[in-house]
């Protein structure tokens, strides 16, 4: 009996132990993260250290989908300031999003002339979904998890979240300004 108890004590610990996300994820920062990118090969998040990223679930197929012109608007008016908009294809949302790779990047250039990084179809919700979205709502709480397609999240210069934004926030909407300027490389930081 004192080995079989033995074995499941052991058994317990590791998978409580393995499922649970790790003690840093809330002092991390999103630099801690990497996506696929669309065309292939690693997009980690590092990269841009130093930069404010605006990370969105997208889809082609969606009400929102004309949001993908006020993101290539914000990555023009600010990538030379220090701004990265990345948007993540995700399929979780209606079934949205239900084309390959290859025609998802297609669309997006094609349709709003999208230069700003795409990563690979991601799964954003649910027990399954990419670790950044996981570490998202560690720091900013379960109601920060995306409810639709075009779902922002927005990330300072130092790799902290600073917020989320709905998909009914528009990406050029005097809101969305605010918080980005505010998340800027050289923003004026409140305390400083």
């Amino acid at each position: 009996m004192d080995k079989l108890a033995t074995a499941v004590a052991l058994a317990s610990a590791f998978v409580f132990t393995s499922g649970a996300p790790p003690a840093t994820a809330e002092a991390g920062s999103a630099y801690d993260h990497g996506f696929e990118a669309i065309s292939g090969g690693p997009l980690p998040l590092e990269q841009y250290r130093g930069k404010a990223l605006l990370i969105v679930n997208t889809a082609s197929f969606c009400g929102f989908t004309p949001q993908y012109e006020g993101l290539q608007s914000l990555w023009e008016r600010y990538e030379d300031k220090g701004l990265v908009v990345i948007g993540v294809p995700s399929n979780d949302f209606g079934a949205q999003e239900p084309k390959s790779e290859s025609e998802i990047l297609g669309f997006c250039r094609g349709a709003f002339g999208v230069s700003f990084p795409l990563t690979s179809k991601t799964v954003v919700k649910g027990d399954d979904s990419h670790p950044f979205y996981r570490w998202a709502a560690t720091v900013l709480g379960d109601a920060s998890r995306p409810r639709w397609n075009f779902h922002k999240y927005l990330v300072d210069a130092d790799g902290k979240l600073t917020g989320w934004f709905s998909s009914a926030v528009k990406p050029t909407s005097p809101k969305m300004i605010k918080a980005i300027e505010a998340a800027l490389p050289n923003a004026e930081k409140s305390g400083s």
